[in-house]
């Protein structure tokens, strides 16, 4: 038998919320960023129902993603980088490296190297907007409201 340690809920919790209050301090500083720009850009290809986003990062960035609603792969190409999840906490990981993100992953991303990360997302839009509507979820209630249905 196979099994796997999963943080208690509390700890769960209180990672998500050094992710969430770092993202905040993050974007009040003076400089922000905020999704595509020159300073991390972002690359978008599309086949029949995938959706694949390349986002490079440049050394010294700290950065906070998104949360994603449904499990998907991710592959870092290049780079070394230090990850916080709530799933695993602190951890870093060297390229080249495949990764399944589960659902519910938002990451504090710091990039010791310059760094190009690739995610992989299916769906059958085109459209950004309709994307990110289809595997985005601006917090965490839609996630835990799935979670708890599921235990019922």
């Amino acid at each position: 038998m196979i099994s796997t340690i999963q943080p208690a809920n509390t700890e769960i919790q209180e990672r998500r919320h050094m992710i969430e209050r770092l993202q905040a301090t993050l974007s009040n500083m003076p400089g922000a960023v905020f999704g595509d720009s020159d300073l991390m850009p972002l690359k978008h290809f599309f086949s029949d129902g995938i959706y694949t986003r390349q986002i490079t990062i440049p050394a010294g960035i700290m950065c906070v993603g998104k949360i994603h609603k449904h499990e998907y792969p991710s592959f870092l190409l290049k780079g070394r980088v230090t990850v916080y999840t709530e799933q695993s906490g602190s951890e870093e990981i060297i390229a080249p490296r495949l990764m399944i993100s589960p659902a519910g992953t938002k990451r504090a991303v710091f990039a010791h190297e310059d760094t190009v990360w690739v995610t992989i997302h299916r769906t059958d839009q085109v459209d950004l907007d309709e994307i990110e509507k289809e595997i985005i979820t601006p917090d965490y209630t839609e996630l835990d409201a799935a979670e708890r249905k599921e235990l019922i």
